[in-house]
């Protein structure tokens, strides 16, 4: 398998989430005509599904390799946050074996991007129906993944042996928003890996911090952690 497959719904979703997956005259036509009338005209006639398919695996991919050492385990229950349409979990499920996957997800694409932190995670991409859809039709069993919706406050109460948000937890939103759910749903084993720019500041959080990846080639210089054991 080297590209998922996708339907155009699906695809335009992705393209909001991800703006790299755009090529450069698609670029330019967001910056000219705008966000919204960019994706509400532009990408509802002219998205190549399997171009979209090919680049989003390739990413998915490479996140995957960031992280593989930590998680390429079977028998484990994955809590992922903010991923997205679930890419980065179907790549986990292709390589390891009789896992289960649980998403916390918002369900509403935000008219406007808002920049700059957002304290009270309000700022959202995505749609749950697709997110079942795009897993379901790219190999993860139904009987394998639970997806809530952040906004009803119905989260699930497992302990975890992974919990996983790239680029979302402590990017985009406040990690404290989290972090008393984060400390019920995980024990002394479970991993917690996200990205952020203030690594230093959880090592008053974690017992364990490592730093996995990092990247300077961006405005927001990041660092891949992984962490364990709340203090």
């Amino acid at each position: 398998m080297n590209k998922f497959t996708l339907d155009k719904e699906s695809a335009r979703l992705i393209v909001l989430q991800r703006i790299e997956l755009l090529q450069s005259f698609q670029k330019k036509l967001r910056k000219l005509f705008g966000r919204y009338i960019f994706s509400n005209f532009f990408l509802k006639f002219f998205v190549n599904t399997n171009q979209i398919g090919e680049k989003y695996f390739y990413i998915m991919k490479k996140e995957y390799e960031t992280i593989e050492n930590e998680v390429k385990f079977s028998n484990k229950k994955y809590l992922s946050i903010g991923g997205g349409l679930g890419g980065l979990e179907l790549i986990i499920n292709m390589e390891t074996k009789n896992n289960f996957f649980y998403f916390i997800e918002k369900n509403y694409v935000s008219k406007k991007v808002k920049y700059g932190w957002d304290d009270k995670n309000l700022e959202a991409y995505n749609n749950l129906q697709l997110v079942e859809k795009f897993l379901t039709k790219n190999g993860m069993n139904i009987n394998k993944f639970k997806i809530y919706d952040f906004d009803t406050n119905n989260f699930p109460n497992e302990k975890f042996d992974f919990i996983i948000s790239l680029y979302s937890l402590d990017y985009h939103y406040d990690f404290n928003i989290y972090l008393e759910y984060l400390k019920k749903i995980s024990n002394d084993q479970s991993k917690i890996i996200f990205d952020t720019i203030r690594a230093d500041y959880f090592k008053n959080i974690f017992k364990n911090v490592k730093i996995i990846q990092s990247v300077d080639n961006t405005v927001h210089k990041s660092k891949r952690i992984i962490c364990s054991e709340f203090i």
